[in-house]
């Protein structure tokens, strides 16, 4: 298993980017959440297999329509074993 942290910045809010995250990383299989931060990113963290992982940041790297992704910064994190996926709060 791999887990990812990522900070996407850009015109990255009020475009539907975390909601649509959520479709695409439970219809890809993967763990984790997704946020707004209040420096207008969008932080996530998710967990997979590394060709589940790959798939959501090669679709976070694009972003829903709308959007327009300038930077993704991605970090290895440990494994947690979770479970599902959810959209939290703002940071």
């Amino acid at each position: 298993m791999r887990r990812v942290h990522v900070t996407v910045s850009g015109d990255v809010q009020g475009v539907g980017y975390r909601y649509t995250m959520r479709l695409v990383a439970r219809e890809v299989g993967v763990a984790g959440w997704v946020r707004n931060r209040r420096d207008l990113t969008v932080e996530a963290e998710i967990e997979g297999t590394d060709e589940q992982v790959d798939e959501v940041l090669a679709w976070m790297a694009e972003g829903p329509p709308g959007s327009r992704v300038a930077a993704a910064t991605v970090t290895d994190a440990a494994p947690t074993g979770a479970r599902g996926f959810e959209v939290r709060n703002t940071a």
